[in-house]
């Protein structure tokens, strides 16, 4: 039994046949649902030149169908007919679909998938009306993003009608629910039970590190980050903030340069830094020398999984409740909640959790108790018993849901 795979996130094979990923998240839910089938085939952008690191696909059963390189919709669809020609082929040797979506290519796949009869499941992991309003397009480029966000919206609602659906938290089940269609809640991650720690507090030393990690485009919110620092700075904080990731595409080129020349202009360069993309498996280690996770993110997205990540290693979660995001994080229990995504609420949190050393210890024990309940193994396991339920799939592996 064959898995067909479909995500839009970039991976390279080397010289020996290993596969990698850039970012990491994409690698380690592939192994996750490796045990489960005889093999595994992953239609995704190929890099035209790799980047210098990455994470390593280790399951010995997934092999690689390369799609050309596209890093968002505009790159896509002029190499529409060779993507699809490349599509068709990899539906043909897989027995189960699987897309990741919303993604250019998704559509594509579902429909030659429909026409060959092959059982298809997906998961919604965002949600690009959502993110629309919060993105910086004027004239005709908004007006080109917008009716290409209505396409993908047709193009979803078609295929979430058709084919057994996940989706990402409880904002994304609620838009996708309707009358007779079967939606299924989870919550993507990454984690392991090897990367949970046991640390019981943080900020015990100066200065207090904060971290925010994130891929750098506006609908991170990560511009009100630098004047948070000020504001603390200014109260007598002694923090740092460091930024880890990459921005995406030219939106979020010019994200990061608005972000570096506040910061300029704010008299923060020695505080805060973009330290740019960290491959995974050297990100879960890095998360364990901050003190303090703050993500103000905005609407447009299921669940980010770096919060997960950050309650594993043991740091207190600020983050805004948009999304799916209060479906995950409990304001006082397992994080801080903050009804909008503006300097001033951010700053605010982070003091609390800086004064309030009972408040501190009592997020990151939450913390750990959110992260035990949602590793990689427990996700692969319910999904695949829905799956081997609802398509009648003969599994490599038994689904064992504790």
């Amino acid at each position: 039994m064959t898995l067909g795979i479909l995500y839009h996130m970039p991976f390279w094979q080397t010289a020996d046949g290993a596969l990698w990923e850039a970012e990491g998240s994409f690698a380690r839910y592939v192994d996750s649902l490796a045990p489960y089938f005889d093999e595994i085939l992953v239609a995704a952008p190929a890099f035209d030149t790799p980047p210098a690191s990455g994470s390593l696909v280790r399951a010995r059963n997934v092999r690689f169908a390369p799609l050309p390189y596209f890093p968002g919709p505009r790159q896509f669809y002029p190499q529409l007919l060779t993507m699809y020609r490349r599509l068709s082929a990899w539906v043909q040797q897989s027995d189960v679909i699987h897309l990741r979506v919303p993604t250019p290519p998704g559509i594509f796949a579902y429909s030659i998938a429909r026409r060959l009869h092959k059982p298809i499941f997906l998961l919604v992991v965002g949600d690009y009306r959502a993110l629309l309003p919060h993105l910086p397009y004027r004239g005709l480029k908004r007006a080109a993003f917008a009716a290409y966000v209505a396409w993908e919206e047709r193009a979803l609602s078609r295929m979430t009608r058709g084919a057994l659906t996940f989706v990402n938290g409880a904002a994304l089940r609620v838009k996708h629910e309707r009358g007779g269609v079967d939606v299924y809640e989870t919550r993507t991650t990454t984690l392991s039970d090897a990367d949970i720690d046991s640390k019981a507090d943080t900020c015990r030393s100066s200065p207090v590190r904060l971290l925010t990690v994130s891929r750098i485009d506006p609908r991170k919110g990560l511009r009100v980050l630098p004047e948070a620092v000020e504001r603390l700075v200014a109260a007598g904080a002694n923090i740092t903030l460091d930024i880890i990731g990459a921005p995406i595409g030219r939106i979020g080129e010019d994200e990061q340069t608005a972000i570096l020349d506040d910061v300029a202009r704010r008299g923060l360069v020695s505080r805060i830094s973009i330290k740019g993309a960290v491959p995974l498996d050297v990100l879960m280690r890095r998360y364990r020398e901050y003190d303090v996770f703050v993500l103000p993110t905005r609407p447009g997205e299921g669940i980010p999984r770096v919060l997960m990540e950050a309650m594993a290693a043991g740091l207190p979660v600020i983050t805004s409740n948009v999304s799916g995001i209060g479906s995950l994080v409990r304001d006082g229990d397992n994080g801080l909640l903050l009804s909008s995504s503006s300097a001033e609420e951010a700053a605010s949190a982070v003091r609390r959790v800086l004064d309030d050393a009972a408040l501190r210890q009592r997020l990151i024990a939450g913390g750990y108790r959110t992260a035990r309940a949602h590793t990689l193994e427990r996700q692969a396991a319910e999904m695949m018993a829905v799956v081997e339920r609802k398509l009648g799939v003969a599994l490599a592996a038994v689904p064992s849901v504790a």
